[in-house]
């Protein structure tokens, strides 16, 4: 199984909604992954991440994967009772409802977070010349996203559908808030699908530096929710996607650097060595002198003559 998505920054994964969801819930299960982002490539078949391929399949949309994984037994949700089966999915469909729309708005709708943080980052990320084209897209996309599900009557004006969505988004993180108490997951010690969902929407929001930080200053007040994503960032993806812990990494190649400028030090010393030894003062090398036997005893030792 491939997957494609958008990369990692802000200390996560990914920093795509939709790709995180996937990507946590693979951690969840253990499914076997190879992770593909579409950084500095786009090499995507449909033009949208997440994507899924598996034997020629190709699937789309965080719920689509999340049950193909299922069939696949990767299950995060088998501990479940049918009650909270069906809490997982009321919340699920209260995150997209109610959260999901403040989210856009805040990343791709806002002039501010969008100039200053959301379209330099993607922009970055897009080749040449699609980097010009993708972002806007996008942007256009999440506005229309939200004034089709939240734009209908009595709310016709941007201001007043941009009041009405970051109210419910604050109502909906105090719901969750509420809900996980002090728990590490929503269904106590396990995690679920609704875990991966619930971090997947959080994670951006909590990390990200945003200028206007109307909904993120919200979350940060509510101390179990940054909790329970730190919990999971530090349980989970304290690994890259290659298997390497970014601290190892970080301690390898402060090792590497510690250990080059010691062989330049030691290099620049034997440099200075030889300099020293080219200017001192050489001596020619003294010749030994061969001692001769003296002829008393070359008369000891010649052989004596017998006389008759």
């Amino acid at each position: 199984m491939e997957l494609r998505f958008w990369g990692g920054d802000w200390g996560l994964p990914s920093v795509h909604p939709e790709c995180l969801v996937v990507l946590t819930y693979a951690r969840f299960v253990g499914a076997p992954l190879k992770l593909n982002p579409v950084d500095y490539t786009w090499a995507c078949p449909r033009g949208s991440v997440p994507i899924l391929t598996s034997n020629g399949k190709v699937i789309t949309q965080p719920t689509n994967i999340l049950n193909f994984f299922r069939k696949q037994k990767y299950n995060a949700d088998y501990v479940l009772s049918a009650r909270e089966g069906s809490d997982t999915l009321a919340y699920i469909a209260l995150l997209e409802e109610k959260l999901l729309p403040a989210m856009l708005h805040t990343f791709w709708v806002d002039d501010e977070n969008y100039s200053s943080v959301t379209r330099p980052w993607y922009a970055s990320r897009t080749p040449f010349p699609l980097r010009f084209y993708l972002p806007g897209k996008m942007s256009r996309e999440a506005l229309n996203r939200i004034l089709v599900t939240r734009g209908e009557p009595p709310l016709y004006r941007l201001n007043e559908v941009e009041a009405q969505i970051y109210k419910d988004a604050k109502e909906c993180l105090n719901l969750l808030c509420n809900r996980l108490g002090t728990s590490h997951f929503f269904f106590g010690e396990i995690p679920t699908s609704l875990d991966a969902f619930v971090f997947g929407f959080l994670a951006p929001l909590y990390k990200a530096n945003l200028p206007k930080v109307q909904l993120q200053q919200h979350l940060k007040q509510l101390p179990n929710l940054c909790q329970f994503c730190d919990h999971i960032l530090g349980a989970y993806f304290s690994q890259s996607p290659e298997g390497t812990s970014s601290s190892g990494l970080e301690t390898v190649d402060a090792n590497l650097q510690k250990l080059t400028q010691l062989v330049n030090k030691e290099s620049n010393l034997i440099e200075k060595m030889d300099d020293n030894l080219r200017r001192s003062p050489q001596n020619r090398p003294q010749t030994l002198t061969t001692l001769q036997p003296t002829a008393s005893v070359d008369a000891r030792k010649s052989p004596q003559l017998l006389t008759p």
